[in-house]
């Protein structure tokens, strides 16, 4: 069975960018080397702040879609209730093995 997540990337200013995936580590490499040009990459959303597990890709995309609705505030309040501290996820996953999941 396949696992599919929803997540969210921050700044060090802490503008945010909500995504679906089902290859996080993939996706967090390409979000903090800038490999694709957009939004993520012109604010360098390098620190994975938040992350949902689902078996269900509709599911996934259901719920990317209602955190993106959300405004600012609630989305602050989802993080900090796991995450208070904003700390980059990824680099306790990584530690400081692997310079291109690091923040930037």
């Amino acid at each position: 069975m396949r696992t599919y997540y929803v997540y969210i990337m921050a700044s060090r200013s802490r503008a945010l960018y909500t995504g679906v995936t089902r290859d996080l580590t993939r996706r967090l490499s390409e979000h903090k080397q800038r490999l694709f040009p957009g939004f993520t990459a012109t604010y360098n959303m390098s620190r994975l702040v938040y992350y949902e597990d689902f078996r269900n890709i509709r599911a996934a995309i259901a719920r990317e879609k209602e955190i993106k609705a959300w405004r600012r505030s609630k989305k602050i309040a989802l993080i900090e209730s796991r995450n208070p501290t904003w700390v980059d996820l990824s680099e306790v996953w990584y530690g400081k093995a692997d310079p291109s999941l690091r923040s930037g």
